[in-house]
């Protein structure tokens, strides 16, 4: 009976140790899930530079092809390769929004560093990325009705004129379009800058490559039926090349606004990548396949269409499988 006093007070001492430890081992738990060692900034600013000279060369070729292809009919992207070719790239895009950068943004917004309330409480990841496809969505249809209501207002007229109000429609749909993509680009280029880890920004690289050369193609298509002037052509040109690597140096600059450390740094990688991710799935699935895939040239073509559903499965496969790793 005398040796339990001194074991009691030896117990009561080690409860109150632990509990004066505990905070110090959440708050490392922490830590660490954000990534904040000084070599795990250097990488993932190696890869975001990368990501502008990558991007930015992509954006260039992909405006530039449509263009030349009046003198290279080669180039022209109505051969059936280039069917495949944008299959797997939308493959690509699809498997980084769902595999790679969705499951990044529930991992940041339900971070045992940030509070149950509001963020444990509910599915913010989702619901940022189910607005943000909305939202381009919404973009694209009344842009698209702009245009159209614009174009068609007078209605069909045969005369002397056509020529120059077909011109002149080309070059609104122009404006139009480029005014959705700059929206959507800049969003995408401020979540690759504005994260810190290496593994969201590779996959990142790949797919934003991938998706502004194909971008670029469809601008530079409606550029070159608008028959803009050498100087427009260029400016145009240029300004779409530049949207996303500029929205990529934002991102970097507001990622040096807060501390990599905080609850700020998880809430603002986290709501980014939520929209990235629902931007990358909407272009992947409504701009590049229904558009593609319901194209009567494809849908009358059986080894056109074969050929492009293992391209398309090919390049979600693949990205996919980098999950293990990147």
């Amino acid at each position: 009976m005398k040796s339990s006093k001194p074991i009691s007070t030896n117990t009561s001492k080690i409860i109150s140790f632990l509990m004066l430890l505990l905070p110090t081992v959440v708050s490392a738990a922490c830590t660490c899930e954000i990534e904040s060692s000084k070599q795990s900034k250097r990488e993932a600013l190696k890869y975001k530079l990368g990501a502008i000279a990558s991007i930015l060369i992509a954006g260039a070729i992909g405006v530039s092809l449509p263009l030349a292809s009046k003198k290279i009919p080669a180039l022209r992207p109505e051969n059936d390769l280039f069917f495949m070719i944008k299959a797997f790239a939308a493959g690509v895009i699809l498997a980084t929004g769902f595999i790679h950068i969705l499951p990044d943004a529930f991992n940041s917004l339900t971070s045992p560093c940030l509070g149950q309330n509001p963020w444990g409480n509910f599915p913010f990841s989702g619901f940022v990325a189910m607005m943000s496809a909305i939202g381009t969505l919404m973009i694209d249809s009344f842009a698209t009705g702009y245009y159209k209501r614009v174009h068609f207002r007078k209605g069909p007229q045969v005369n002397v004129e056509d020529d120059e109000e077909k011109t002149s429609g080309h070059a609104g749909h122009v404006h139009v379009l480029e005014l959705g993509i700059v929206v959507h680009s800049v969003i995408i280029g401020v979540s690759l800058g504005a994260s810190q880890r290496a593994d969201t920004i590779r996959p990142l690289l790949a797919a934003l490559s991938f998706h502004q050369f194909f971008e670029g193609m469809g601008l530079g298509g409606c550029i070159s039926q608008a028959e803009f002037r050498v100087k427009s052509t260029v400016v145009m040109a240029l300004f779409f090349s530049l949207t996303t690597p500029i929205g990529i140096l934002v991102g970097i600059g507001v990622s040096r606004i807060y501390s990599e450390n905080s609850p700020t740094a998880l809430i603002v990688e986290g709501i980014f990548n939520s929209a990235s991710a629902g931007i990358l799935i909407y272009m992947a699935l409504v701009d590049i396949l229904a558009a593609d895939f319901m194209n009567p040239r494809m849908q009358s073509n059986d080894r056109l269409q074969l050929g492009a559903n293992v391209s398309l499965l090919l390049g979600a496969g693949c990205m996919s499988f980098l999950a293990k790793w990147a």
